[in-house]
């Protein structure tokens, strides 16, 4: 579905007020009209009740208004819910809302596919159609929201990038949507509650770094050597580990902000102690708070395998022997294809229409 009229959402206040002064709407309609895209979350314009028909239906007619509707949803026997998110123009992106005994965590996408072809990953043997816009990065959150609202009867604690996509890859939407989602007039989020998870741009990352961004950073790391890490996630070509050791420090230096990395045990490959002795000469490059080892969940394409438990064991042992900060993520989601890895909007036949 294409249209020529704007995107409502990309108006700023001043914008918006300068369109309804033009109309000889009194001032405070401006603030009006931006609390309902902000805060109190219409999803159109036949939504902002305390304006007159009149208003609405010249709104509708000089602005278009996309946002996201949840297509149908899918929930885990561990309590984990799957989304799947329909767009204004018929693609298909996946969140999920996590729920824990003191955290409810809102895993976004960041793009309709993606790029990257990592080799553990479903999204990856996708094709990127397109990146998400930042209003429909901000519908995920706020239907996540609403969704934690309505089951837990509690907001969303926590936000993590780790959907479909490489965030990086989509800068300024992702940055866009933060900002909307900590604003006091979005949601109100405090960014030190979100996590971005990025494979690994290391421009990008040194980007965040000049941006003085101020909410956690992940890094996808999953093998501490250049060969083993190429082999599953080719980015590690035009972006090696030296170079993301360089990038996330100065990222540090610039704004002091809270990075862990992300390491999925694939068995035979990366998960030996010699493997775990590679990972803690990474992590003593790095000032990072934590190393999540994370159970590799199967996907339909991928021939990997997760490691035994004694093996899984002795790695983590060898982390914690060398004082390094680890913790085994266990899956959330696995039995919805909601866990790490597993997007890649397959429907389920246990999906609900919502």
């Amino acid at each position: 579905m294409k249209t020529d009229k704007r995107n409502i959402r990309t108006l700023s206040k001043p914008e918006i007020a300068e369109y309804l002064e033009d109309l000889g709407e009194p001032k405070f309609r401006a603030a009006q009209v931006y609390e309902w895209l902000w805060q109190k979350h219409a999803f159109q314009f036949g939504d902002m009740s305390n304006l007159s028909k009149e208003l609405r239906a010249t709104l509708s007619a000089d602005f278009s208004f996309p946002s996201l509707r949840i297509e149908t949803t899918q929930q885990s026997s561990d309590g984990t819910i799957k989304n799947r998110f329909k767009t204004f123009d018929n693609h298909f992106v996946e969140g999920v809302l996590i729920p824990a005994t003191e955290r409810r965590t809102a895993c976004v996408s960041s793009q309709i596919g993606c790029s990257l072809s990592c080799k553990f990953c479903a999204t990856g043997y996708m094709e990127r159609e397109r990146n998400l816009e930042f209003d429909e990065i901000f519908d995920q959150a706020v239907l996540l929201n609403q969704q934690s609202q309505k089951i837990h009867e509690k907001k969303l604690s926590n936000i993590v990038f780790m959907g479909m996509g490489e965030p990086l890859l989509n800068y300024k939407n992702v940055l866009k949507a933060i900002e909307r989602i900590t604003s006091p007039e979005g949601l109100g989020m405090s960014p030190r509650r979100i996590t971005v998870s990025t494979a690994g741009v290391s421009k990008m990352i040194r980007q965040l770094g000049d941006d003085k961004v101020k909410f956690k950073l992940a890094l996808s790391l999953h093998a501490a050597n250049d060969a083993k890490r190429h082999e599953i996630m080719p980015i590690n070509d035009s972006n090696n580990i030296r170079s993301l050791i360089d990038a996330l420090n100065y990222f540090y230096k610039q704004t002091g902000n809270e990075i862990t990395f992300e390491y999925i045990l694939l068995r035979d490959f990366n998960d030996s102690l010699k493997d775990a002795d590679e990972l803690v000469k990474v992590f003593r490059q790095v000032p990072a708070d934590l190393v999540n080892i994370i159970e590799y969940n199967a996907i339909e394409h991928a021939l990997f395998t997760k490691p035994d438990e004694l093996t899984t064991a002795l790695f983590m042992k060898h982390l914690e022997k060398n004082k390094v900060n680890a913790r085994l993520r266990k899956s959330r989601g696995k039995d919805i294809d909601a866990a790490c890895g597993q997007l890649a909007n397959k429907v389920g036949e246990s999906l609900s229409k919502n």
